[in-house]
C-alpha cells in the first residue's frame, strides 16, 4: 500500500465509525473488506451522509451509476475507487 491509499482508506474508516457513533454504535472493529449497508453500525441516512462526504472530500462528484455496492460497499471499495478515479483507469 502506498501513503495516499494507507490516508483514504483511514478516513473512510473514520467517517463510517463517526456515523456509527452518531447513532450510538460502535464500528471500530469493522472490516475493510465488511459491507458498510450490511453491518448494522449506520442506516440509509448515514449512508447518503457517507456518500456526501466521500465525494466533497475527494473532490469527486459521483455519477448514479457509480453509486453502487462494487465502488461504494466497503471502506477497501471507497478507497480503491478514488484510487482508480484519482489515476483516471
Amino acid at each position: 500500500m502506498n501513503i495516499e491509499r494507507d490516508s483514504i482508506q483511514a478516513a473512510v474508516r473514520a467517517k463510517v465509525i463517526e456515523l456509527a457513533k452518531n447513532l450510538g454504535m460502535d464500528a471500530s472493529d469493522i472490516g475493510n473488506d465488511d459491507l458498510i449497508p450490511a453491518t448494522g453500525y449506520v442506516d440509509s441516512a448515514a449512508i447518503l451522509e457517507l456518500v456526501v462526504w466521500y465525494e466533497d472530500a475527494y473532490q469527486m462528484p459521483l455519477k448514479q451509476e457509480e453509486i453502487n455496492i462494487d465502488n461504494l460497499g466497503s471502506i477497501n471499495s471507497m478507497t480503491d475507487f478514488v484510487v482508480r478515479r484519482k489515476a483516471g483507469i
